[in-house]
């Protein structure tokens, strides 16, 4: 048996963090976040909700939920006929549509093979080929070259929170949630910030290419296809 408020605010404190931040994360109004680190349950609308913002919370802090519903599971019993609320909703930032541009680039392979073609015929009516002539290959190969990075995340077990921006700590949210186990995503680009609450739930790969990262809790890390750079704060 253990302190289910303490241990919340400790978590807290220790991180940093305050209640505005987690409420914007969780979607749980501070007064509640406050009401469960005082263990005033009768400030929550419902059984139900009580063990939802739980898990919700301690989940955010890298903590096991669970093992906080159990804990006050055991000191109160009662009905669960109540639904859960649902989990914060992951805010997603709609993926842009590529097509046009693999529509262009098709355009222009094609082009190119159609002027590769015009250019060795030339050169074999008009005296033989020049080694200056770029082959087909060569122009599918360097189209291949220019195909666009991705960064793919996938959720290991226990799944982690996880928020992503494309450049810099202030540039464009494209990821903030909870990643569960199994679940994949993908962002195309290939400069992004991650905060990651449980680096062990996450695995992290950019450009084809796994991405190492340390094993402290609430990490910051820049990632280029080039290196993985921890950032402070």
């Amino acid at each position: 048996m253990f302190e289910i408020g303490n241990s919340l605010r400790m978590t807290r404190e220790r991180q940093g963090l305050g209640y505005p931040q987690i409420e914007l994360a969780t979607k749980i109004r501070s007064k509640y976040i406050r009401a469960l680190e005082e263990e005033d349950f009768t400030a929550i609308p419902g059984d139900a909700y009580i063990r939802g913002f739980l898990r919700t919370y301690a989940d955010y802090l890298g903590l096991d939920g669970e093992v906080y519903v159990d804990e006050y599971a055991s000191r109160n019993i009662s009905s669960w006929h109540d639904e859960l609320p649902p989990r914060p909703a992951r805010r997603r930032v709609p993926r842009r549509d590529h097509r046009p541009l693999e529509r262009r680039a098709v355009l222009l392979v094609l082009a190119g093979i159609v002027g590769v073609t015009v250019l060795v015929f030339a050169a074999w009516r008009f005296g033989g080929s020049s080694s200056n002539v770029p082959t087909v290959g060569t122009q599918q190969k360097q189209h291949h070259a220019a195909a666009p990075k991705q960064l793919v995340l996938r959720g290991m077990s226990g799944g982690t929170y996880v928020e992503v921006r494309r450049n810099a700590p202030a540039g464009e949210i494209v990821l903030q949630g909870t990643v569960g186990t199994g679940e994949i995503d993908r962002f195309a680009g290939s400069r992004f910030y991650i905060l990651v609450r449980r680096p062990a739930g996450l695995r992290v790969s950019l450009d084809g290419r796994a991405v190492a990262l340390p094993g402290a809790r609430n990490l910051r890390v820049l990632v280029t296809p080039s290196r993985t750079t921890r950032l402070r704060g």
